[in-house]
């Protein structure tokens, strides 16, 4: 057991024994009882804060075994699954795991992503994004509902998006040198989770 656990048994024995000692007495100075309950309730705290702390360090050693499975690129952590899967799966295995589905930001970030899901899926592969327009056609949203921001459609061969109300849900090809596709959102692909790194 670390020191942080240790510290959590102890706080937690103190807090125990703190309480089993308040038995009710008519003889009880007000002053004690008040001194009592100032330092349960402190202790109280202090417990809900070691254990928010704790859990802020689980979640930081979790990124760091996704990073090093995964790739780190622009503070952001992906790990690819290469797994085909429809893009509510995909996106619902992603949000299962802490993340989400892959949203690039930036060029440097799309090419980034490219790169990895190059190495990690394969030459061919087409990974979903986490991009939609399944509310209202042409308007594409990330996965929190926000407009998008930066786009890489192909748009000098197939002018992407071109899918209508059967192609909601975006992919990224590897093929096409990291340009987006509209696609439905029922086909299988891999797809690729990110981590925000804080």
């Amino acid at each position: 057991m670390d020191a942080r656990g240790l510290w959590v048994m102890l706080c937690l024995l103190l807090l125990a024994r703190c309480t089993s000692q308040q038995t009710p007495s008519p003889k009880r100075n007000g002053k004690r009882d008040s001194a009592n309950s100032a330092a349960i309730e402190e202790l109280k705290k202090q417990v809900t804060e070691i254990v928010q702390e704790l859990n802020l360090l689980k979640e930081r050693q979790a990124l760091q075994t996704v990073c090093l499975r995964g790739a780190k690129i622009l503070g952001k952590c992906f790990l690819a699954d290469p797994a085909k899967k429809s893009f509510h799966a995909a996106s619902d295995d992603c949000i299962a795991k802490g993340g989400g589905l892959s949203t690039p930001l930036s060029g440097d970030e799309n090419d980034g992503l490219l790169d990895y899901v190059r190495q990690s899926v394969g030459p061919e592969a087409h990974v979903w994004l986490g991009v939609n327009d399944m509310v209202s056609d042409g308007h594409w949203v990330d996965q929190l509902g926000s407009g998008v921001r930066f786009k890489n459609w192909e748009t000098e061969i197939t002018l992407q998006p071109d899918g209508g109300r059967g192609q909601n849900c975006g992919v990224l090809s590897v093929t096409a040198n990291g340009k987006w596709f509209d696609e439905s959102c029922r086909a299988e692909r891999a797809s690729v989770c990110e981590f925000n790194i804080v």
